[in-house]
């Protein structure tokens, strides 16, 4: 599965913008295979924003330093 950084939260909400005109216009032309597969688009990108923003509230774990054995 492919994790996303969350250095790309702007460029994910871009994405989400734009997909939601073209929805828009899917609707307004009445092209419902294509609010379909929008639709379905927006939900993973959704799940990839929200897996971001779970990231950036994550605290990385000190695993120390290795020393010698005895």
């Amino acid at each position: 599965m492919l994790q996303v950084s969350p250095k790309m939260l702007p460029r994910l909400a871009e994405l989400e913008k734009d997909l939601l005109l073209r929805r828009k216009r899917a609707q307004e032309g009445q092209w419902l295979g294509e609010i379909e597969g929008i639709d379905l688009t927006l939900t993973f990108l959704r799940t990839k924003q929200a897996d971001a923003a779970r990231l950036t509230r994550r605290v990385p774990a000190d695993l120390g330093i290795p020393g010698p054995r005895h």
